[in-house]
């Protein structure tokens, strides 16, 4: 298999987005590892960049997964050699270019309406499997976001053409628009009417009404700016069908219009916590009446208990120490370990635990009269430890 380069790539991309089918010249192929690099003369693969992944598709028989630029050459990653010399027929899979076209393209409005409204710069940009994430260098509250939304699905609806072309030196130096870096060479200029004109390389729709609907899902503060998740087109309507048949199941379980929801979702929080109450009155009066059996002249009282949480451990220690100096109240098992509190009146028990700990495989610790924690020891080890320092 030859190494030679004959010439740089015709990347038929640029002068046609829609074309996904061609014949090539296979100038070299070369194994790398598990997979095979070939390069054609013509191709309509476009390779990673721009922010944008690479398409896939097929060489003849061969699979391409992945396609890298390399100093003009656009090499395709096969998971099969080519024969050098032979032409090959190509096939780009559009449905997958497409829908990263629309997330692209979608991306461009997004970034270029905050940048003209808020002035902010994209700092940082991923075109994921499961969303768009983009760095802006500013604070956006979800009222500035819903703005934002409705303008550019507003570009989409008007439903324009896009317009790519190459400056002059002198005309770029007189143009205002989006880069990340500094440029030199020809520089490819994509303008999105009002919306957005930015340096890219990367592939986008012929007209923004292929794009069918923006959506801004989520926003968060990151770096002292705003990382912004987003879906655009076909990926953007999965979202909605995955989110409208959750809303429609709610709906059901709760019997409550999918409108409504909301307020449903909040009656049952707050029945949750009404009982949530309850059940902790309840468990109070148990405990009183468990610490009402001990008598008052013990010096330590030990209890093991089942499905305690660590501050129901803690109340009932507290509990405890009004009738006896010393308690320790366990929940758990010997296989999985026993969370405990452990609390006295007169004894250093934060001096006590940390020797408790090294003998019983323990972890934990606290302040005052109270300490919390775990151990890993049988519940016979743990009573007589504890009986042996406390009482």
């Amino acid at each position: 298999m030859g190494k030679g380069r004959i010439q740089m790539t015709e990347k038929l991309f640029y002068n046609d987005v829609t074309g996904s089918e061609f014949d090539a010249e296979v100038l070299s192929c070369e194994k790398n590892g598990e997979r095979y690099d070939v390069v054609l003369d013509r191709t309509y693969f476009y390779p990673e960049g721009g922010g944008q992944p690479a398409d896939n598709g097929t060489l003849g028989e061969a699979n391409v997964f992945d396609v890298q630029d390399r100093d003009g050459e656009v090499v395709h990653y096969t998971d099969k050699p080519l024969e050098v010399g032979n032409r090959v027929h190509g096939r780009v899979d559009m449905i997958r270019r497409h829908r990263l076209m629309q997330q692209h393209s979608g991306e461009h409005i997004v970034s270029g309406i905050i940048h003209n409204r808020f002035g902010y710069d994209n700092v940082g940009f991923h075109m994921g499997s499961e969303c768009i994430t983009i760095d802006f260098n500013g604070p956006l509250s979800a009222e500035d976001l819903d703005w934002v939304e409705q303008q550019a699905n507003g570009a989409i609806y008007a439903d324009f053409e896009p317009h790519i072309f190459y400056p002059s030196a002198e005309e770029l130096k007189k143009l205002e628009y989006r880069s990340k870096k500094e440029l030199e060479g020809d520089v490819r200029i994509v303008s999105f009417g009002d919306c957005d004109t930015c340096a890219c390389c990367g592939l986008h729709v012929v007209r923004t009404g292929e794009i069918g609907v923006i959506k801004i899902t989520g926003f968060q503060k990151y770096k002292g700016g705003t990382r912004v998740t987003m879906l655009s087109g076909v990926q953007a309507l999965e979202d909605y069908d995955v989110k409208d048949r959750l809303v429609h199941g709610i709906s059901t379980m709760l019997s409550a219009k999918p409108y409504e929801i909301d307020a449903a979702v909040q009656r049952v929080i707050n029945e949750r916590n009404e009982i949530k109450e309850q059940l902790i009155e309840t468990k109070k009066k148990l405990l009183e009446l468990k610490r009402d059996t001990v008598s008052a002249d013990e010096k330590c009282a030990v209890f093991f208990e089942q499905g305690m949480e660590p501050f129901e451990l803690k109340l009932f220690v507290e509990m405890l120490l009004e009738r006896v100096p010393s308690a320790a109240v366990f929940s758990g098992s010997d296989e999985d370990g026993w969370k405990y509190a452990v609390g006295s009146n007169d004894k250093d028990v934060c001096a006590f635990i940390k020797e408790a700990n090294k003998t019983l495989n323990g972890r934990g610790g606290g302040r005052g009269n109270m300490v919390q924690g775990s151990f890993a020891a049988k519940a016979c080890d743990i009573e007589r430890y504890i009986k042996d320092g406390l009482a």
